[in-house]
Parts: C-alpha cells; structure tokens; sequence
C-alpha cells in the first residue's frame, strides 16, 4: 500500500494546529471565568482541560483527597503549601476560619491553575472535583446521597517524572509540615466521654517558657538538650526498634512549676497536651481508646500520680493497664510523644512505673534557689541586680520558699524597692514560723 506524501501534513502544519487549538482552549477558558455560571463554569473548565493536557507532552499525577477512608497526606500537604503560594494575582481563594483556631486559613479555590518552581522546573497544579452518587435504600424507598470528590492534578514534562516522585514531592510534605507547625494553635485536650475518641479540647494559650521558669539552670538546659534530641531521631528510633516516644517524671512539693514546665515544653516543641485524669476513666480499655485519640507530636500529663491510682474507683484502671498504656503494645501506635508524670511525692510510687523505658528522666523540681528568683525578679520586676539582692540570698538559704510564693510576693507591687522589702518581710514571717516549729533551716 503507497501514500502519497502530498497527503501528509508536514510537521510545520501538525505544530502549528496544536498550537492554534491549545490558544483556542486558553481563549474558551478566560471567556468561561468571565462569561459562564459557576455551575456550568466547573463541568466546562474540567473539560477544556483533559483537552490540553492530551495536546502536550507533560505528564499528570492525580492526588485523592482520599483513598477509601484513609487521607491522602500529600493532598491535604499540597493544600497548605499551595495557601502559602497564593499571589495576588489568583483570582479566586478560599478562606476558613475554623472555631478554635487563631488564624485564618486561606487555600486555593477550585480550578484555580497555579504554577510552581522546583530546581528550575515549573509544576502547575490545579484543584478540581467530581461527583459520586450512592443511592441509599431507607425504608423501601431509594434515595441518592451525591458525594464530592476532590483532587489536584500536578503536571509537569514526563523528563521530570523522577524528580517530581523523588525529590519535589517529599520537599512538599516537609514544608507543609514545617508551615503546620509554624502556624499551629496548640491544643489542651482532657478527658470527655461526649468527645471524639473521648477527648475534648480548647486552646492551650499558657505563656510559660524555658526563659520564665525559675529551675535550676543545669536541669533545664538538660531537660532542653534531652528534648532536642528526641525531636530530631526519629530514625534513631526506627532503626533500633522502639516507639518514638520519651518519659519524663517531674517531682517536688506544691508550688514548684511542674505544671508550668508541662506548658513550657509543649510551647517549646509545638505539641499539643493531653491531660489524662485517671479518675474520670471507666476501664483499661478505655485508657486504650484515650491512648489511640491522641495525636503525634504531642504531650500526655499524669497529674499526681501518686493519689490518681490510690483513688481510682473499684481499680477501673489498673497499673498494669497503665503500665500498657506507657510501654506496651499500644503505646507504638504514634509518633513523637512524650509522657510526663508529676508527683508530690516521687517516694510513694511503684518502683514499676520509674524504670527506664517508662520514665527517662527524672527532674526534681527544688524550692526556689537564688538563681530561680532572679530569674523571677526579671520577670516580674524586669530587674536584674539590686542592692537588696545579698539578703534575700541569705534568706533562700535559710528558709524554704516555693517559687509560686515568692512569685506571689513580686507581683504585690511594680516597685522594686517595695517588692524586695514586702519579699524580705514575708521570709521575717516565714522563719518566725518555721523556729516556732523547729523547721528552720540555720
């Protein structure tokens, strides 16, 4: 069989249909955004731009919302990171502000191209949606159910089909990641059995910082250097076969800061806080549910440990349901988290609960020393040196005194010279107490 060349068209013209089509499709499209109601404008859009993918030598990658009922991570990343994208110049975005979130959330709109640049290579996206219907039997009768489904469509030149998969996508999970933390409000989640998972939660708005606690220096530049590290081994703990999680028991009398610390460590790191009332939990399986609702990169607080077992009603939960919950099975389903005990009275608790695995640090949360109150004359004062500083030394080492009641006494009054004095006086008071008991410390 012959063909004669005559009826071949040439590359030129084969070029310049392609292009004359792909500019008639960008026309349609601009008159669409400008002409057509929304409702036919998605159907249309959805069309027009099957058909210019198909003239053009770059490749599609489709990502799902979901799949089936698990989220896609790399939808909901690519939706952050593109809100972090949007120019000016996109005509349409969209904006949420959900109840208990400090910041608005802004996103891209539906069919909406954007373009991006990675290692010198543009990646457009663009956010489209179709349509399920699922009918639905209720008493003999059928209903229909219409399901949206979302997706974006990333297209670049099939070249850089390796890159895209190897390289500019697990960039996107971590930025989105990094831009998640960054504009997060933290969360402090108790006990709710009306709750999802059995939590409930409001914003954790606590100020507490490392720079505000009065502790001793070393411990809490341990405690810092402990935490970053965890932050950063992830695949330590991967690779040498433990969950990704670090126990940390704060010990010390009433009025010490251990709450305070929780705060400071949950601001420091980003996570959020579950306080985890054992008195207000039914049963071991309970705790297991409480222990599946909680989220990675977050801290769970056992307040008082020592009274929360001893006034358990009728052993509703165990200490070896709570040994499991700390360090068996179920305590590897999560990453990144910490589990922190406070006490009162480190001596009280079973040893069980304080071998390594469970708890790996133990901080002792001392009576206020002289580097803690000046850390709380700077605060409160905003002072760094006085000249009543010697005394009120000389009182720390005689007389025992919580950092909250030395705090208490600062914020009396703005006066330096009043405060320090009115601090001064309430030691007089204190150690006239404490002789008359035969506590005092000389």
């Amino acid at each position: 069989m012959w063909f004669s060349t005559k009826a071949m068209p040439s590359y030129e013209a084969i070029l310049s249909a392609t292009a004359s089509l792909t500019a008639s499709v960008i026309l349609l499209r601009t008159i669409a955004n400008d002409f057509i109601p929304e409702s036919i404008k998605d159907r249309l859009f959805l069309h027009l731009h099957k058909i210019s993918s198909s003239l053009s030598s770059q490749l599609t990658v489709v990502i799902e919302e979901s799949d089936g009922l698990t989220a896609n991570q790399v939808f909901h990343a690519a939706d952050v990171y593109l809100g972090e994208k949007l120019s000016s110049s996109t005509p349409r975005i969209k904006v949420n502000k959900p109840q208990k979130e400090k910041r608005l959330q802004v996103t891209t709109d539906k069919n909406q191209e954007m373009v991006d640049v990675f290692e010198g290579v543009k990646l457009k996206w663009v956010l489209l949606s179709t349509s399920r219907n699922h009918v639905l039997k209720k008493n003999n009768k059928n209903g229909v159910l219409k399901e949206e489904i979302r997706y974006f469509e990333l297209s670049f030149h099939k070249k850089n089909r390796e890159m895209v998969l190897g390289s500019y996508l697990p960039y996107l999970l971590q930025k989105a990641k990094e831009i998640k933390e960054k504009n997060k409000t933290l969360k402090l989640h108790t006990v709710d059995y009306n709750g999802t998972d059995y939590w409930g939660s409001i914003n954790l708005d606590h100020p507490a910082s490392f720079n505000t606690m009065a502790m001793d220096p070393a411990v809490k530049t341990a405690l810092i250097e402990d935490l970053d590290r965890f932050s950063r081994r992830r695949e330590f703990y991967r690779r040498v076969g433990k969950a990704w999680k670090r126990g940390y028991s704060l010990y010390g009398p009433p009025g010490t800061g251990k709450s305070s610390l929780v705060a400071a460590m949950a601001n420091y790191l980003k996570f959020d806080v579950y306080d985890l009332d054992l008195k207000e939990i039914q049963c071991n399986s309970d705790l297991r549910r409480l222990l599946i609702g909680t989220g990675n990169g977050s801290i769970i607080v056992i307040e008082d440990i020592d009274t929360s077992l001893d006034s358990a009603e009728d052993d509703k939960v165990t200490l070896s349901g709570l040994l499991n919950f700390i360090d068996g099975l179920w305590s590897s389903c999560g990453d990144e988290r910490i589990i922190v005990f406070t006490t009162n009275h480190k001596d009280r608790l079973d040893p069980v609960l304080l071998r390594p695995g469970r708890m790996d640090m133990h901080l002792h949360m001392s009576y206020c020393t002289f580097s803690g109150f000046k850390t709380l004359a700077s605060n409160y004062l905003r002072i760094q040196d006085h000249q009543l500083f010697g005394e009120i030394k000389g009182w720390l080492d005689k007389v025992q005194a919580t950092p909250a009641e030395v705090a208490g006494e600062l914020m009396k009054c703005e006066d330096p010279d009043v405060a320090l004095r009115g601090l001064i006086k309430w030691f007089h008071n204190r150690a006239n107490t404490e002789r008359q008991d035969g506590s005092l410390n000389i």
